[in-house]
């Protein structure tokens, strides 16, 4: 289940919007050079197209669809690309490398340029997408306006899709409840203390940190309290080196996660005792990009699967995964939001703050310079 960045950075756009109601093999040179396909890898919106019956027709004689990084048991899409495979059986969806990071996703893209392996489309933590839009094709799903404009790039080429709060979790039967990030640099924590991923490789871990800023007092213009956070983690002999996933979880290797709230909550299935804590006081909230490939060699299935996750009913597939989707508020207006499973959603923290796109990429920065040498 670990998407290593910043995978998963995680995710940050702003998650404040939604707190208020309550993301290879090699082959052969890419065939993709028809004028449809061309047409296809220039469209900007749904009306390039004409309709969504000829956005499907188009991709449907395409017949691929290349996703990467996408772990089934991450924010339940498993569910929305067997629904997506239900719905179009003429569409063979290739789900390429699922445990990747965002920072992975971007090379794969690069190593396949040209081929038709590449992948189409991408789901990124915020500081990946920032750093790499020259990569994207621009591309406004018909359900645009619903989305806050401050979860998505001005032209469309990267947009938030869902999100969560960063938490704690872990096994109850083996370790008390921490009431805040304290308690974890205490002895019975030791050895126990995992973050999913390295914070410079991996959103959620990026995010880990952005939390134990906040938490110490600090501010998201500068991370180092939370770098020094877990250096005094690492120190105290409580900090974990292994990447989670929901198998480290299930054997008990990582009893103590930092992950996003509707990650850690899914734990529960393998562990009867997992729980989730999300610390009173300033939480820190994200959410994960969607963007096209420009170089995609299945440009119309890509903006098809685009068009899809936005639909109502998969912005409610993420709600059914435990994550809050981009759009919940415009959702809940019309009527058209599961509003049983938003009420399933953890309480959101009285005060939320998300970074901002030039925080993120000073965190990033500071995070390459000094993360190393803090945990080492």
């Amino acid at each position: 289940m670990s998407r290593t960045i910043l995978r998963r950075t995680g995710a940050a756009v702003a998650l404040a919007t939604a707190s208020a109601l309550v993301l290879a093999a090699c082959g052969g040179a890419s065939e993709a050079t028809d004028a449809g396909s061309s047409d296809a890898a220039a469209a900007t919106s749904l009306a390039d197209f004409g309709t969504l019956a000829d956005l499907e027709a188009a991709a449907k004689a395409e017949g691929q669809l290349n996703v990467i990084a996408l772990p089934r048991d991450w924010a339940n899409y498993g569910e929305i690309i067997d629904l997506f495979t239900e719905r179009y059986p003429e569409i063979t969806v290739n789900e390429q490398s699922p445990d990747v990071s965002s920072a992975e996703e971007i090379q794969a893209a690069e190593t396949n340029e040209g081929l038709d392996t590449a992948p189409d489309v991408f789901d990124l933590g915020l500081a990946v997408a920032l750093q790499n839009t020259d990569r994207f094709a621009p591309y406004q799903v018909q359900t645009w306006d619903d989305i806050p404009d401050a979860l998505k790039e001005a032209t469309g080429l990267f947009v938030g899709d869902y999100g969560g709060y960063m938490s704690v979790g872990y096994d109850s039967a083996r370790f008390p409840e921490p009431a805040g990030l304290e308690d974890l640099l205490g002895a019975e924590y030791r050895g126990a203390v995992a973050i999913n991923g390295d914070p410079t490789q991996a959103g959620a871990a990026f995010a880990a940190v952005g939390l134990a800023t906040v938490q110490s007092g600090g501010e998201l213009d500068d991370f180092q309290p939370g770098i020094d956070f877990f250096g005094d983690l690492n120190a105290a002999g409580n900090m974990l080196k292994l990447d989670v996933t929901s198998a480290t979880v299930a054997s008990g290797e990582t009893p103590v996660v930092f992950d996003w709230d509707y990650l850690n909550a899914t734990h529960a299935e393998s562990v009867p005792t997992w729980k989730t804590v999300v610390f009173p006081g300033t939480g820190y909230a994200g959410y994960y990009n969607q963007a096209i490939n420009r170089d995609a060699p299945n440009p119309a299935a890509a903006r098809l699967w685009q068009e899809f996750l936005y639909s109502d009913e998969v912005q409610n597939l993420w709600l059914a995964g435990g994550a809050r989707p981009a759009r919940m508020q415009a959702m809940l207006a019309a009527g058209t939001l599961d509003e049983a499973l938003a009420a399933k959603l953890p309480e959101a923290p009285a005060e939320t703050v998300v970074p901002t796109e030039e925080q993120s990429t000073a965190a990033g920065t500071l995070l390459g310079e000094k993360w190393a040498a803090a945990v080492q």
